[in-house]
């Protein structure tokens, strides 16, 4: 059953916040339950800095920029290196082995810096548009607990790539907490109010959790603990442009 160690391990693997860190090869799968909840969490941060960029009449832009530059500090840009090793391991390798071993390669490259750019740019543009902090705070939560409640869908839907790593370590992963996780996940998409919303941004997740692991087969043999954190920031990407269209 979940346990606080679980809450701790997921917050220990998945963000830089001073906590303890238990997360372990272990402990990593038992946690999945608790990662929607780390989004919760991440997703608070960011609004928590919008809402204040907000007050001190900066504008929607740069509040915005403010929001995602404090989610990526709170994360230590976890995610984010996954997406940026992700690009430039499939866009420069030409055979699945080839590919990883690139994405293994700390250094980033043309693909993964581009990925970055569209990420950040993305995230913000979209923030800036929904402009009014309550919408704001409630898009950046959803938003957070729907990417990392995606990571687990794509362990579902392919094998790993590696016989060793994050990805690896994760198995065979107990249903009931992916029950929990799911049902944390829709509870955080209450914030969004509107029924045909919260139906598009659960749709958009469960189409780029497809879709990564779809790629991550046919490109790698599989998933790693990088295309997950891809499969985050797509996921992340693609929420907040369906909420920000909602509201024109």
């Amino acid at each position: 059953m979940p346990t606080g160690a679980d809450l701790v391990a997921a917050f220990g693997l998945l963000t830089r916040l001073p906590l303890p860190r238990e997360a372990t090869a272990s402990s990593s799968g038992a946690s999945v339950w608790a990662w929607p909840v780390v989004g919760l969490v991440i997703g608070l941060i960011g609004a928590a800095a919008y809402a204040l960029a907000w007050r001190a009449g900066l504008s929607a832009l740069l509040a915005a920029l403010l929001a995602v530059t404090a989610t990526v500090v709170a994360t230590g840009g976890f995610h984010e290196d996954g997406l940026a090793d992700t690009t430039d391991g499939i866009g420069g390798g030409a055979t699945p082995e080839k590919r990883l071993m690139i994405m293994k390669d700390s250094r980033i490259g043309s693909f993964g810096a581009l990925a970055l750019i569209a990420s950040v740019g993305l995230r913000v543009g979209a923030l800036a548009q929904l402009a009014e902090p309550r919408l704001v705070a409630a898009a950046l939560i959803v938003a957070a607990v729907l990417g990392r409640s995606a990571m687990p869908g794509v362990v579902l839907l392919s094998p790993p790539a590696r016989t060793g790593g994050l990805g690896a370590a994760l198995g065979a992963l107990d249903r009931r907490r992916l029950i929990i996780g799911g049902v944390i996940a829709l509870l955080a998409c209450l914030l969004l109010e509107r029924p045909h919303v919260m139906l598009e941004a659960l749709l958009v997740t469960l189409m780029a959790a497809a879709a990564m692991a779809g790629v991550g087969v046919r490109s790698l043999g599989g998933y790693t603990g990088d295309t997950l954190g891809a499969t985050e920031q797509l996921v992340e990407c693609a929420v907040l442009m369906v909420l920000a269209a909602a509201v024109r």
